[in-house]
């Protein structure tokens, strides 16, 4: 009994037939960044591209810069901040009275009182 496979004669991950006859790849160059790890991080970009200052180092997570003997510090993680702690960095106190006052007004006329 066959099997009804919409693909046929075709495997898991395998690419177009011939590719080099059907595109030619766009150029590329390659770029190599180093971190405070000392890890070599080389990766391809188009040749035409502008390479990152910065780039994730794959290994340690820390950044890479393309400076073997300068490279950037440690990433400085933000403390976590609440919903809160932001409407507090956008408003003044007297901001938030009255907007508190308009929402209490706008509840109780909602709720008759």
């Amino acid at each position: 009994m066959a099997t009804r496979n919409a693909i046929r004669g075709t495997r898991i991950g395998s690419g177009p037939e011939r590719p080099t006859e059907r595109s030619e790849p766009a150029p590329r160059r390659a770029v190599t960044y180093w971190c405070g790890n000392h890890h070599r991080v080389e990766f391809l970009i188009a040749a035409e591209a502008e390479a990152p200052p910065v780039w994730d180092c794959p290994r340690c997570g820390q950044p890479a810069g393309p400076d073997a003997e300068h490279p950037p510090g440690r990433a400085r993680t933000e403390p976590y901040k609440t919903h809160l702690a932001y409407v507090k960095e956008r408003r003044t106190p007297e901001q938030a009275e009255a907007i508190l006052a308009e929402a209490l007004a706008a509840l109780r006329e909602r709720r008759g009182g």
